[in-house]
């Protein structure tokens, strides 16, 4: 990780794909120290899964509706990172956003309002809606580390700004994490500033700039 925290013990997460229905398992509890979740997601079966751990921002809430991944529907979001200037920094963005919005937030995170503002474009064109978020708070909060991860069980999107990505393909699988989990000599590195989106066997990878 690119000068964030070492330790991930303010909770974990994952959303997975089945039967047609996306399911979640989110807690605020260490990863190691959690024997529900264990026992929970032992028992998931599904052809994607989107997980997070998570090393909460000094000054923001530890409690399970903080952890990614966030959920409508068929979509599930995580961000890892952090916005410099909480919440001030976003203030521009959130005048965007219905009043009702933002009074439902899962938490009072930067991460979550990053959801808030990502989700109501999500049916028209989410992967420009990831791009344009980025970039409009990258403008607003300079230094922000914004590595976002959406997926819908049957494509992922994501970002590499100012954090860690990468990925490795194989004809029938995809994986994106911050960092590889294993010494395989297939990983490859995701471009600072870039959007990637993939499916099984494809990776495309495009650069983000700066307006």
């Amino acid at each position: 990780m690119r000068g964030g925290g070492t330790v991930n013990a303010d909770g974990y997460g994952a959303a997975w794909w089945s039967e047609g229905a996306t399911v979640r398992y989110r807690s605020a509890r260490p990863m190691w120290t959690d024997t529900d979740g264990a026992a929970v997601l032992a028992a998931a079966h599904s052809g994607a899964v989107l997980a997070a751990v998570r090393s909460a921002t000094v000054g923001m809430p530890v409690i399970s509706t903080a952890s990614a991944p966030f959920t409508d529907g068929h979509w599930a979001f995580s961000h890892n990172g952090l916005v410099p200037g909480w919440p001030h920094s976003l203030v521009s963005l959130a005048q965007t956003l219905p009043m009702a919005e933002l009074l439902a937030m899962d938490a009072p995170t930067d991460s979550a309002l990053l959801w808030t503002a990502l989700r109501p474009r999500l049916s028209h064109d989410p992967v420009g809606a990831v791009a344009d978020l980025v970039l409009r708070v990258a403008g607003d909060a300079p230094g922000s580390r914004l590595n976002l991860l959406l997926s819908d069980g049957q494509q992922l999107i994501a970002t590499a700004w100012e954090h860690s990505l990468s990925y490795l393909v194989g004809p029938e699988h995809v994986v994106l994490a911050s960092e590889p989990y294993d010494d395989d000599s297939a990983w490859q590195s995701v471009p600072e500033h870039s959007l990637v989106t993939a499916r099984p066997g494809e990776v495309t990878v495009t650069a983000l700039e700066l307006r």
